[in-house]
């Protein structure tokens, strides 16, 4: 059954997500700031600043107008930067309808804070169903129409059935969760470990000591889910595993473009926001509180932070006590 679907974020994602949402038969407004994004969409079903030259569908429209946007919306995608989500849905929460489920688009922990996407929103939204979507996806491949699977995660697995029937189609398939937590988690973290992966390759260390990080990161993921309260066999699915796979082998993927950049020693400033490097230092003071095993963490955060350098952390990595893998 149609829905009216609307976007809260006019950049590559939201636009993309606008894309497939509109295939699949639904009503979808994307709300904007920027007023030439807006009438770009309108009339020219392009978003160039973002997408380049990708032809949008048709039914695509955007509005600067975040009341004309919301007005009977059935569901909310906040495709948000993460650590402007909270002010940005406590502007509009008069505005979004009672009980329409918001799903979190954008991947991160909150640096004021340390908490997870959805228990901010659930402070400010406590009468809203949370849901978050993550997987393996870049948004040019999303708005080309390209195939794709993703995980949606909501607390009540009947809300999460229908939200993924809502935004599957042919070519874009969505799974189901109740780890909302598990979810998250390996959505924000996986950026922290692609920043790495980029750095790796990016000071010429090979291929096998870039496999070599990701798999020892992916378990200290598993680690840190666990004791979030999320399941760790939910991360070895779409919404970490695929989307590490992802992130951590291409340059269209902004965190392993600005690993990338810092291996090869090039600056930073100007790059793309890469969530990873905002994440890095939250995680690592958090695994510290909580006395989780996390080396890799720590020493990708000490590398962002400028406290150390890359062959320091090779070194530091290698000469650690030997262990029994987990």
């Amino acid at each position: 059954m149609s829905k009216k679907i609307v976007i809260l974020g006019g950049g590559a994602w939201g636009t993309a997500l606008g894309c497939m949402a509109a295939q699949n038969g639904h009503e979808v407004v994307l709300y904007a700031r920027d007023q030439a994004t807006v009438d770009e969409i309108n009339h020219k079903h392009r978003n160039s600043r973002y997408l380049g030259d990708i032809a949008l569908h048709d039914n695509l429209r955007a509005t600067s107008d975040a009341a004309a946007a919301l007005d009977n919306a059935d569901t909310v995608l906040a495709v948000i930067p993460a650590q402007s989500m909270a002010a940005a849905l406590q502007e509009l929460k008069p505005l979004i309808p009672a009980n329409c489920p918001v799903v979190l688009c954008a991947k991160g922990i909150e640096r004021s804070t340390g908490r997870l996407m959805s228990q901010i929103i659930a402070d400010i939204l406590p009468d809203h169903p949370i849901a978050a979507l993550s997987g393996p996806s870049f948004a040019s491949d999303v708005a080309r129409g390209f195939p794709t699977a993703v995980t949606i995660a909501c607390e009540n697995i009947a809300i999460a059935d229908d939200l993924a029937a809502q935004f599957s189609g042919s070519t874009f398939r969505c799974y189901s969760s109740d780890d909302l937590t598990g979810v998250e988690i390996g959505g924000a973290l996986k950026n922290v470990i692609a920043v790495a992966a980029g750095a790796t390759i990016g000071k010429g260390l090979g291929a096998s000591a870039q496999a070599a990080l990701v798999t020892r990161a992916f378990a200290e993921l598993r680690r840190i889910a666990a004791a979030f309260g999320g399941r760790p066999e939910t991360l070895m699915g779409l919404s970490c595993l695929g989307d590490l796979m992802l992130s951590c082998s291409s340059p269209q993927s902004r965190n392993y473009s600005y690993g990338l950049a810092l291996g090869r020693g090039e600056p930073l400033e100007g790059l793309l926001l890469a969530e990873g490097v905002a994440t890095a230092p939250v995680i690592a003071e958090l695994c510290a509180q909580r006395q989780i095993y996390a080396p890799v963490i720590s020493t990708i955060a000490a590398l962002l932070n400028g406290s150390i350098t890359i062959d320091a952390a090779v070194t530091g990595l290698l000469s650690r006590p030997l262990k029994n893998e987990d």
